[in-house]
């Protein structure tokens, strides 16, 4: 059995010793779990630290692979296991052709009970969390991170699916959303407190340093794209602000450029015309401009605006979450579809999902709804 180590030397408490599951309360959340993890550490390419904070004590092991790591939870998650590829993270391509559904949801913010139950009930994965979806291609379209309190728990679980999906012909596509660039880049405003006064005050590791380079979650983050096509439909957070493709950027151009500069020193961002192009409030990862205009910063996309993005983007539709609307549902005539929707006044995510040329929106209970044109 996995000799199992509590951390005293390694890691120094910040606080006095607590109770066993709590030392903290949130006046507008109520109590905070302190467990988290696994968090992975690589120290090099096949030497790791696998730590959690696990009822308040912080625990560590420490593991060696060759081409994988491979290890059981051994927090609460004793049934999970994880396989993580040893050295850097492959990147997948970013167009997708002959693809026959695709199921789409986003800005999940931590609430993995809410994924896990609109996974379920649209028939992707099964009650046991696996992928059942055979070679359909499933997006995230940004925005796993903060505000909720298992952002971990939901990042693992689209870890282990995109797994299970490459090998059985499917995909599962992670884009890149503002509250991704925000937590690498160390904007802390929206993370939960269970992260903050739970892992991070218990370890001393900042809450980017969780998602650094040298982290098995950091390095995955790291390969994902900002947007993808599959088929001849467009993924992207915010959106494509129509003055990237005037200035013609393509889509190969934009995913590569957000990956160099996603690890800037401020002072150098500061000073790069690209990184605050891109990380901007006029950027593909915060773009509201196909909903409304920014004063002094862009108008509302026009008709023929949206349409030079799609036509350099050769697409013919663009789902986009980050702005938040009543329900999933399509404007622009239906060139584009918005799928951020409010999920503590609906109760659940909504995701959409296209099928024989059909837009869907799929309600958190798996019913089906043509989006009407």
């Amino acid at each position: 059995m996995r000799s199992l180590i509590v951390i005293t030397l390694l890691f120094v408490l910040a606080a006095a010793p607590v109770s066993s599951q709590v030392d903290s309360t949130d006046s507008a959340q109520g109590p905070i779990d302190l467990t988290d993890g696994p968090h992975v550490y690589w120290q090099n390419d096949s030497n790791a630290i696998v730590f959690y904070l696990c009822d308040g004590e912080v625990f560590k092991d420490t593991l060696q692979a060759t081409d994988s790591l491979k290890f059981n939870g051994f927090c609460r998650d004793s049934a999970e296991f994880y396989s993580i590829p040893c050295g850097e993270v492959t990147i997948e391509p970013h167009i997708n052709n002959n693809v026959s559904r695709i199921f789409a949801v986003s800005d999940v913010h931590g609430e993995y009970e809410f994924l896990r139950s609109l996974l379920i009930n649209s028939s992707v994965i099964n009650e046991a969390g696996d992928w059942t979806w055979g070679d359909g291609h499933l997006v995230i379209v940004g925005d796993v991170f903060d505000r909720g309190d298992k952002v971990t728990e939901c990042l693992w679980l689209i870890h282990r699916l995109e797994q299970q999906a490459k090998a059985v012909g499917g995909r599962v596509h992670f884009v890149l959303g503002n509250h991704e660039l925000m937590v690498i880049r160390g904007d802390n405003r929206y993370v939960h407190q269970r992260y903050l006064d739970g892992i991070c005050r218990k370890t001393r590791i900042k809450h980017e340093d969780l998602f650094g380079p040298d982290m098995a979650l950091g390095r995955w983050l790291r390969s994902k794209h900002t947007a993808v096509k599959i088929n001849d439909i467009l993924f992207v957070h915010g959106g494509i602000p129509p003055f990237m493709v005037g200035n013609g950027w393509n889509l190969d151009q934009l995913n590569s450029s957000v990956r160099r500069h996603l690890d800037l020193r401020s002072s150098q961002a500061a000073f790069s015309d690209t990184a605050r192009m891109l990380f901007g409030s006029a950027g593909p990862l915060w773009y509201r401009g196909y909903h409304y205009g920014m004063e002094g910063k862009y108008e509302q996309a026009c008709s023929t605006a949206v349409d030079s993005v799609l036509s350099a983007c050769e697409a013919s539709t663009i789902v986009i979450g980050h702005s938040e609307c009543a329900a999933v549902h399509g404007i622009y005539g239906h060139r584009i579809i918005a799928i951020d929707i409010p999920v503590e006044d609906i109760g659940s995510l909504q995701g959409v999902l296209w099928q024989d040329d059909v837009f869907y929106l799929v309600t958190g209970d798996g019913q089906r709804h043509p989006i009407q044109y």
